[in-house]
């Protein structure tokens, strides 16, 4: 029967572990929890092909508990039922060690249904998931159990797994197998941290290579076939597709155009133009802002044009909006603003609007004493005049502050030297 190179492959101890070196290292808290014997509840959070299923074996045989797996996406409560029914059998005299892979696909009921045995120690569960688990994983759970973060496996680690896979193979085929330059590296870097993937590279890449001479010969042409695309973790509705949004937005933030092409690219490569506009649009208003607000209305047109022309092309404009928004100067002072006065009305601070800023444009407005002492500002020098505009409750509240922007200095200074007059009395009507 045929089993899966990744499988066969798969590391009986630790010692044969590639990457995590923080927490499965001579010193880290993993492998000294497993050498110790010590059978705890935790949840292995990390992309796939890091090592979680691997390192649940590996504590079952150490604790010397019976192993049961479970998939999340396809089991259901009678599942479990039936694995608690073992508990206290001659099936599980050392008690039951259930490793529940993708958890995050369990409901809350579901998980719930575990917590008796887990509580009581008769199961110790092992619960791995791709996405973060503080988001998914139901709270009694995550507080009876440690998280441990993977890792993607380093490509120099991954490397080392693709020339055993070929020492693999080798025995199968009875031929000699060699890589062209560069290709050992190429599988590493495009398996996007996955060792299983990398592996399976390897398997596909040696059946469909021809043996000539006992020797068998994979090519970079065909390495690049095989792994293309493949070093790009994107699930538009996962954690890896919001870490994406989050870093494209914080390095235009940070001014950093380098890093905001990669992410950019990352996005596009991954097909959503969507969020790639949006998280643009939000950027040009909340980062740039008024420091540069010519930045809105060109991100606006590079957007519309990227939505019109569609992928591959929709990336020059895009590419055009990012190093924009990087490279220009930055104020966040209009989104401190709207969130003062959010705040404020959130927390009841509103009052009324002045009668002279109310509607007069309708017959008895002038009996009510509506808009009667309304002051039209371009009547006066300036086209300004002094006149109160916020509720009575909030009258000297500040919600604006100017950046310290060359644009927005110069909006100040601008009404520094209108404004003083104000407080001197000197309103003076235009005829």
């Amino acid at each position: 029967m045929y089993k899966p190179l990744a499988d066969r492959m798969r590391p009986t101890s630790l010692d044969d572990v590639v990457g995590q070196e923080e927490i499965l290292g001579k010193n880290g808290l993993l492998r000294r929890i497993i050498e110790a014997g010590t059978a705890t509840n935790m949840i292995l959070f990390g992309p796939p092909g890091s090592g979680k299923t691997t390192i649940a074996n590996i504590i079952a045989d150490r604790t010397k508990r019976r192993l049961y797996k479970l998939n999340a996406t396809t089991a259901s409560i009678s599942d479990i039922k039936d694995i608690i029914s073992e508990v206290d059998t001659l099936m599980a005299p050392g008690g039951i060690l259930l490793y529940l892979d993708e958890i995050q696909y369990f409901n809350k009921r579901q998980q719930q249904s575990l917590l008796e045995f887990i509580e009581n120690g008769k199961i110790v569960l092992i619960a791995s998931t791709t996405e973060n688990p503080y988001f998914y994983v139901y709270g009694a759970i995550l507080s009876r159990s440690t998280v441990f973060e993977f890792k993607p496996v380093p490509p120099s680690e991954i490397e080392k797994v693709v020339i055993r896979a070929a020492k693999v193979l080798e025995k199968d085929l009875g031929a000699e197998i060699s890589f062209e330059d560069g290709v050992v590296k190429q599988i590493a870097l495009r398996s996007g941290g996955d060792v299983r993937k990398a592996i399976n590279a390897v398997e596909l890449l040696t059946g469909a290579a021809k043996v000539e001479d006992g020797k068998v010969l994979i090519t970079s042409e065909d390495a690049a076939l095989v792994a293309q695309r493949s070093a790009m973790r994107f699930d538009k509705d996962g954690d890896s597709h919001y870490d994406l949004l989050s870093a494209f937005q914080k390095s235009i933030r940070g001014s950093d155009p380098d890093a905001a092409i990669h992410y950019l690219a990352r996005l596009l490569e991954g097909g959503d133009l969507p969020s790639a506009c949006r998280r643009l649009l939000v950027c040009a208003a909340e980062d740039v802002g008024l420091a540069y607000p010519q930045a809105m209305p060109i991100v606006v047109a590079c957007v519309n044009a990227a939505l019109q022309v569609g992928l591959p092309e929709a990336q020059i404009p895009l590419a055009e909006a990012v190093i924009l928004c990087a490279t220009a100067p930055k104020s966040n002072s209009a989104v401190e603003a709207i969130s003062r006065a959010t705040a404020d009305i959130r927390r009841g601070k509103a009052g009324e609007v002045p009668p002279h800023l109310r509607d007069s444009h309708y017959n008895g407005a002038k009996e009510l004493g509506i808009g009667i002492e309304y002051k039209y500002p371009h009547s006066f020098p300036n086209h300004y005049v002094q006149q109160q505009y916020l509720p009575d409750e909030l009258t000297g509240t500040t919600y604006y502050v100017y950046g310290d922007n060359k644009n927005e200095q110069a909006f100040k200074a601008y009404w520094d030297r209108i404004k003083p007059a104000k407080n001197e009395g000197e309103e003076q009507q235009l005829d």
